[in-house]
């Protein structure tokens, strides 16, 4: 699978690199927890990320001063499994290079998605990236053979935890997941096994070839 940077043109319609920001205290406290012996972890909201100073930037900055939350996903992971996407945008930072799998909203038809039209892209170690709402994502990818990931998560307060529980309203409900949180998952995904929306078709993509 071709690999692009996000310093790419093919970039531009799923996110931008940001700027200007001092990540080195939220690198060094991301450091301090250790990786998972395999496969990934998540946490939506970690109190010693919160306390560096990038949480700051990050809240009055990209996100305007709106209340966020900054957690982790990380441990080891080459395949695609789901894409979700969010009512905002998310912004990743990795201590080191760490891919993404991404697509458009917009490139689901009848609930359904193509992996097909995922494309992957490498964020080098300390660089931001807003990926936008409209950019379905999931799990970063481990960017070399030998090491796993840390990537920092932000996202509005509240994001991934308890589903509200609301009626379903209409077809895209079916997909709601967590808080903010609406996902397909591919048939072969344990997500799938475990009664999630299955809305991709198509190859589960791994890049362990490709890195």
């Amino acid at each position: 699978m071709k690999i692009y940077s996000v310093y790419d043109d093919e970039f531009r319609p799923y996110g931008q690199v940001l700027e200007g920001y001092d990540v080195s205290c939220l690198l060094k406290a991301m450091k301090t927890i250790a990786l998972p012996e395999e496969g990934t972890a998540y946490e939506p909201s970690i109190p010693a990320l919160e306390a560096a100073c990038a949480f700051g930037e990050f809240t009055n900055n990209a996100y305007g001063g709106m209340p966020v939350q900054l957690g982790m996903c990380w441990g080891h992971n080459t395949k695609l499994n789901c894409l979700e996407y969010h009512r905002d945008s998310e912004v990743n930072v990795g201590d080191v290079d760490f891919i993404l799998l991404l697509a458009k909203q917009g490139e689901i038809c009848d609930g359904v998605l193509d992996t097909a039209c995922v494309k992957a892209f490498k964020v080098p170690a300390g660089v931001p990236v807003e990926v936008y709402a409209t950019s379905l994502h999931y799990a970063p990818c481990q960017s070399s053979k030998d090491c796993g990931f840390r990537v920092a998560v932000v996202l509005p307060r509240g994001t991934n935890t308890a589903a509200p529980g609301a009626a379903p309203k209409n077809a895209e409900d079916k997909r709601l997941t967590a808080r903010n949180k609406w996902l397909l998952a591919h048939p072969e995904a344990a997500e799938a096994k475990q009664g999630a929306y299955i809305g991709l078709k198509g190859e589960n993509i791994d890049i362990a070839d490709s890195i």
